[in-house]
């Protein structure tokens, strides 16, 4: 009996290591690197020039340059139009057409709320309020039918789909809210309404390819909650291709944290993972004066070279994950200069362009992921 077990453990063990390889081909897909550059054409309109050097040289160009190779858009049932919350139907798809011009893939993430939906707001969009929870069902499957639909009638199908966005607590609250104490029901509820967006993400695509579909939260260092997450919806026959975390250090813990949690999910669940969001400081602002900030979060010299630092060793984690599952890693928000008229995340000292819409250092970290063939079967190069 004890040979058996072993023999079982390890049939396992190679079914888990082999199913990032077999499902996508992953040994001939490139390492994704890039951003989320949703605000890229409203800070462009306000006057925002991107350079290089000194030269202006285009804000994709210049990403492209340092092989940035996947670029994520945000959008929004009916955006407030607030700020940063912009991200309607046809200002998605010219953007699109944009990164795809660029050669690069495309992430699209649907928020399902008229503005950021997030493990603190995940607001039903206006026009849903009063839909019964089997009409809010057929509404976010139709609904993100549709935009796949637009999105392929203008020639630009996303290569990836987010079915909502940071969805730790669940979606279009308080319909699909879910928590460690949530009881079965609701999980199921939350679950019904998760597997309506990947099945309108699916609908309109007949022989085309299919898009790849992420399940996104924000728990990058926090494997105890990433597996309670997966596990519950995993059982309940949910399907989907990549994991998707947010890891933001001062919040998702130490890049050790991440390490662990990476490994475990990779062995756990054999599927891709991508770190969709993250940022790092290149300079000081009031904004990020916190207790979070304690220092074997933020080890990293809050600068320019600490900024690069951070993401070329993000990148090296992210590749090394076991099993060849680490995807890829966007940065959130890379073109957020200052810029008259807009209210920018922590004052522009996330983004990766200084003040004056310069290039910073850590572009050049994307330069070192070209493909993901440099990791072995236990993450080692």
């Amino acid at each position: 009996m004890r040979s058996l077990n072993i023999i079982l453990r390890a049939t396992f063990t190679v079914l888990s290591t082999c199913s990032c390889l077999a499902e996508t081909n992953v040994d001939k897909r490139e390492f994704l690197v890039g951003g989320d550059i949703s605000m890229l054409t409203r800070i462009e309109e306000l006057g925002g020039v991107f350079r290089e050097n000194g030269k202006p040289g285009g804000f994709l160009a210049i990403l492209k340059k340092h092989r940035c190779n996947c670029h994520r858009l945000r959008i929004f049932v009916n955006p407030t139009y607030n700020n940063a919350v912009v991200q309607d139907v046809p200002y998605t798809i010219a953007l699109a057409k944009r990164i795809k011009a660029h050669g690069a893939k495309l992430l699209l993430n649907f928020h399902y709320s008229d503005t950021w939906a997030d493990p603190g707001h995940q607001r039903k969009p206006a026009a849903w309020q009063d839909l019964d929870f089997d009409a809010l069902q057929k509404k976010v499957r139709d609904y993100t039918a549709s935009v796949i639909a637009a999105f392929k009638e203008e020639g630009v199908l996303p290569d990836m789909v987010q079915v909502g966005n940071e969805i730790t607590p669940g979606m279009l609250w308080p319909d699909g809210r879910i928590g460690h104490d949530a009881a079965d029901e609701q999980w199921d509820r939350f679950v019904r309404l998760l597997k309506a967006g990947v099945e309108g993400v699916k609908e309109p695509l007949g022989r085309t390819p299919n898009i790849r579909i992420m399940i996104h939260i924000d728990r990058g260092g926090d494997w105890k909650t990433t597996k309670w997450f997966f596990d519950n919806i995993i059982k309940r026959g949910v399907e989907f291709d990549i994991i998707g975390q947010s890891y933001y250090p001062w919040w998702h813990g130490t890049m050790d944290d991440l390490r662990l949690n990476l490994q475990e999910t990779a062995r756990t669940y054999g599927k891709d993972i991508m770190v969709v969001e993250t940022a790092y400081p290149h300079h000081s602002d009031s904004t990020l004066r916190t207790g979070e900030w304690s220092p074997d979060r933020m080890a990293w010299s809050v600068s320019p070279k600490g900024q690069h630092a951070f993401l070329a060793e993000l990148i090296k984690t992210v590749r090394h994950t076991p099993n060849k599952c680490g995807l890829g890693v966007l940065w959130w928000y890379p073109e957020s200069i200052p810029t008259k008229g807009l209210r920018i995340w922590c004052q522009g000292a996330m983004a990766l362009f200084d003040e004056g819409g310069n290039a910073l250092p850590a572009v050049k970290a994307f330069e070192a992921t070209s493909d993901r063939d440099g990791c072995g079967s236990n993450g080692e190069s």
